[in-house]
């Protein structure tokens, strides 16, 4: 009898260990400031993605999904807690000295996924803070809390972006190949030390400034933010995409006998573009579009680790972008200029920093090999805020009343099941506005209309707008004074939905 129930129990073990080795890996791409245009799979024909067009071949291509800000800080905030940005006052563009935005105790995406017995990861750019409110940043010690703090089991990020200091990888909790002998030292106030400034050394400089970005100079480049010290922990722009995708790659091959969630956040093809050598005037376009076909490298690599892995058909790939694009943003890498009629936006207005469609449209893919049907498009209305609700009701987990407010689940929509997904969302870029069937309601602002130094429509007016995105989805025609009831409507959307707690 006891060598039955030994059997037995081996057997119901091994059933379970099954159970937990079929939970899909899920593995987020997000791009960064890539435009709906930027793809050739979404149209682009003075540029080819070969690897992100193979990724829609085999899943589905989103064409109305959304970020929920039009820039990067808020719409990585929204995507790991479930919750709009603009709820809170401190959620704009960080400063690579910022303290953690996200609260610790709250829920996260990496936390459903963990508490689903899943492996986590955070690699690339992070953007969303380090340390305690408050309190200065110790750079040279215990970098905490972070990405472990909110969810992430590893983490490998750059603190802020890539046009922002500290220009150094930190691993966990610690800055990577620091010396003592070396400290580092950050300051967003006044300079500190004695390095070469963009502004004061513009001799030294190996990328010209169009506006902007004229601190302290890492490898030819000044950045937003002075800095002094950890010398030999400072990355080379070039290999930034090597070596984070790497340790991408790495963590799939370590982790590919039990379930796993990563994010990879890439830098790509955020300013300043400076792609490693074998990229380098391949696009045609400049370093902004070799930039693209580097992001579409680190997919590619990805793609290929999880095949020699053979785990494929069990893991789920999301791509997609932290906001819409940009051209010119702070150096002149000639962007504007070798364009040569490229449509980064697509058929949308504005960019980057705009309330207008192009500032949250992006690409949305997602593949899953055997459970997606491959090639087709969806034009269900989706946010990136989505992501929390949908994998936790996948996976079981119970979110609490008042965590991931905002998010919903679409996990139907994201396989291809449910054709209509969100029935409205809330956009962000400084104004609000709200998306709803058809029709999107923009919230009047006395903000400046067009930015000049980046050259967008910001689609700010002291009037309120009105378009139906069916008809105009460049947002030419504003209807609000022809359709008042229609306005009227989605104003009182909007207002309940601020008034959720």
């Amino acid at each position: 009898m006891r060598k039955l129930g030994f059997i037995l129990l081996s057997f119901v073990g091994l059933s379970l260990g099954l159970k937990a080795q079929h939970k899909p890996n899920v593995i987020f791409i997000y791009a960064d400031d890539l435009g709906y245009g930027d793809l050739s799979c979404y149209g682009a024909t003075k540029i080819s993605t070969p690897n992100i067009d193979a990724l829609a071949k085999q899943g589905v291509r989103f064409t109305n999904a959304h970020t929920t800000s039009a820039t990067c800080t808020p719409s990585r905030f929204a995507v790991l807690t479930g919750r709009y940005p603009w709820r809170r006052d401190d959620t704009g563009i960080a400063p690579g000295d910022s303290p953690l935005l996200i609260d610790t105790t709250n829920t996260t995406l990496p936390k459903i996924f963990r508490q689903a017995g899943y492996r986590t990861a955070a690699i690339g750019k992070w953007h969303l803070g380090l340390g305690n409110k408050g309190t200065k940043q110790e750079w040279n010690g215990n970098i905490t809390p972070g990405p472990r703090e909110v969810g992430f089991d590893y983490s490998y990020i750059m603190a802020a972006t890539l046009d922002r200091v500290p220009t150094v990888f930190i691993e966990n909790h610690h800055i990577v190949h620091l010396t003592q002998s070396d400290p580092i030292d950050v300051n967003y106030q006044y300079k500190i030390g004695d390095e070469p400034t963009g502004k004061e050394n513009p001799e030294l400089l190996r990328m010209g400034l169009s506006n902007g970005h004229s601190a302290t100079i890492v490898n030819g480049i000044s950045r937003i933010g002075w800095m002094k010290g950890g010398h030999s922990a400072r990355w080379t722009d070039q290999n930034i995409a090597d070596t984070i995708t790497n340790r991408a790659t790495d963590f799939i091959q370590k982790n590919k006998t039990q379930p796993f969630f990563l994010y990879f956040a890439s830098g790509d093809p955020h300013v300043p573009r400076d792609p490693h050598p074998r990229f380098v005037g391949k696009s045609g376009m400049g370093p902004r579009g070799d930039a693209i076909l580097q992001l579409d490298w680190s997919v590619g690599e990805i793609m290929k680790a999880i095949d020699d892995a053979g785990i494929a058909n069990n893991t789920i790939i999301i791509f997609s972008s932290d906001n819409g694009p940009v051209l010119d943003d702070g150096y002149a890498d000639g962007a504007v200029a070798m364009a040569h009629g490229h449509k980064p936006a697509g058929i949308f207005s504005g960019g980057k920093y705009s309330i207008y469609e192009a500032g949250t449209r992006v690409p949305f893919i997602v593949s899953w090999p055997g459970k997606v049907a491959q090639g087709k498009t969806s034009n269900a209305l989706l946010s990136q805020i989505d992501m929390a609700a949908s994998f936790a009701n996948y996976l079981n987990i119970n979110i609490a009343p008042n965590q991931c407010i905002d998010s919903q689940n679409q996990m139907k929509a994201y396989l291809g099941k449910n054709k209509k997904g969100r029935k409205e969302l809330v956009e962000d870029a400084g104004t609000l506005a709200i998306v709803k069937g058809d029709w999107k309601y923009i919230v009047p602002s006395g903000g400046p209309s067009y930015d000049t130094y980046v050259d967008i429509a910001l689609g700010n007016s002291v009037k309120p707008q009105l378009y139906n995105l069916k008809k105009d989805p460049s947002e030419k025609n504003n209807l609000a004074e022809k359709y008042p009831s229609k306005m009227e409507a989605l104003a009182a959307d909007l207002e309940k939905i601020k008034s959720r707690k």
